[in-house]
């Protein structure tokens, strides 16, 4: 399910070739997640890290990840 999530959040990144000639890479669905690298492929090395920080991070600490193409990674606490 994690590497179905990074995969289908890897595919909505969109990628801008700046005026500097580096490249800029973002996911818009997973606010924060972004990279900045002299070449696309870096770039996207760059943004897949970024983006597996900001799983763990935000599983850590509870917050609520946006459901990508029905991949679902929030955990709902049963109450007994």
């Amino acid at each position: 399910m994690l590497t179905n999530y990074i995969r289908t959040a890897m595919h909505k990144a969109t990628y801008e070739l700046l005026e500097d000639g580096n490249f800029y890479g973002e996911i818009p669905e997973c606010q924060g997640v972004w990279a900045n690298a002299a070449t696309l492929e870096a770039c996207r090395e760059d943004l897949q890290d970024a983006l597996e920080g900001w799983i763990i991070l935000g599983l850590r600490l509870g917050h609520t990840l946006p459901i990508l193409d029905s991949i679902n990674l929030n955990f709902t606490k049963k109450v007994a």
